[in-house]
């Protein structure tokens, strides 16, 4: 079962989900918002896609119909999605590269669930509501657990740059991506370095400009 209850921003008569690819074979439910969706849909339109929506949710999951978990390298967003593969009966969980969007999974021999919040987990009668001392004292030392831990047992969250396939052989989590300071960048004068943050700064609050 695929849930969803959307704060709309983008497409907001016909984006609503779980949203399939064309064939049908994807099902996704997406919480956040793909910055660069016009760009993706330009470049997938050209490769003969067509599309139902004006949504970034459905740019995603065509983008993933193609290219699988490698459209995570092309995102520019907030994120934490699902898609369902009806023909492999497989499940992909991913979260964006710093963890904007929360995203918590529960494993026992009933279920796999995931949400957005852990109070949807606990709709599920299977998973307890236990506290773990360790990581309570972690919130009380740090604000919050050390991922991919909780404050409930056996709740956990993918962490964040992380993707999760969930299927018959069971759960298998990689990482996608990494924060790297690169080199190139320690040659720069002070002005050199703030033009070029300025430049990143004001193309980013573009994007994020996109709402219906």
């Amino acid at each position: 079962t695929l849930g969803n209850v959307r704060l709309s921003i983008i497409d907001l008569t016909s984006g609503q989900q779980p949203l399939s690819d064309s064939s049908g074979r994807y099902w996704i439910v997406f919480n956040g918002e793909i910055f660069n969706y016009k760009e993706l849909r330009e470049e997938l339109e050209q490769g003969g896609v067509r599309f139902k929506t004006h949504s970034d949710t459905e740019v995603l999951v065509q983008l993933y119909a193609i290219q699988g978990k490698k459209c995570l390298s092309k995102l520019n967003g907030q994120f934490a999605f699902a898609i369902w593969d009806r023909e492999e009966k497989e499940l992909f969980l991913a979260r964006d590269r710093v963890g904007i969007r929360p995203l918590f999974y529960n494993i026992t021999k009933v279920a796999f669930s995931f949400a957005s919040e852990i109070k949807a987990i606990f709709q599920l009668k299977s998973v307890s509501r236990e506290f773990v001392p360790e990581n309570l004292s972690q919130i009380y030392t740090f604000w919050t657990t050390i991922t991919p831990k909780t404050a409930f047992r056996d709740v956990l969250e993918l962490s964040p740059g992380h993707c999760l396939v969930f299927n018959r052989n069971g759960v298998k989590i990689d990482k996608f991506w990494e924060l790297n300071f690169n080199e190139q960048f320690t040659d720069l004068s002070l002005d050199e370095a703030t033009e070029q943050f300025n430049e990143l700064l004001t193309s980013a609050v573009r994007l994020r400009l996109r709402a219906d």
